[in-house]
C-alpha cells in the first residue's frame, strides 16, 4: 500500500538524518537537520492517519513542532548574520 511506502520512507529519512548527525555530516543547528526531520515526520504522520496509533501520532506532532522551531531559529540566525 502506498501509505506504508510513504511512512517507511519517512522513517528512513529520520533515521538517515540522525545517522548523518552522528557521523558529523550534518549540523544539528543547520537547515537540513530540521528540514529533513520535519519532512520525515510529516510522512510518518500521514501514514499514521491510515494506521492509527495515538502514541506515535503524539510523538510525530512534537517532532514536527520541534523541527519547525529549529527551522525558525536557523532562519532567525541567518537573517541576523545578513544584517551584520
Amino acid at each position: 500500500m502506498i501509505v506504508d511506502v510513504i511512512g517507511v520512507s519517512g522513517v528512513i529519512i529520520v533515521v538517515a538524518t540522525y545517522m548523518l548527525l552522528q557521523i558529523d555530516k550534518i549540523d544539528a543547528k543547520g537547515f537540513w537537520y530540521s528540514f529533513l526531520n520535519a519532512i520525515g515526520s510529516v510522512m510518518i504522520l500521514y501514514s499514521l492517519t491510515y494506521n492509527w496509533n495515538l502514541a506515535s501520532i503524539i510523538i510525530e506532532f512534537f517532532w514536527i513542532a520541534i523541527s519547525l522551531f529549529g527551522l525558525w531559529k536557523w532562519n532567525k540566525s541567518r537573517n541576523k548574520a545578513k544584517k551584520t
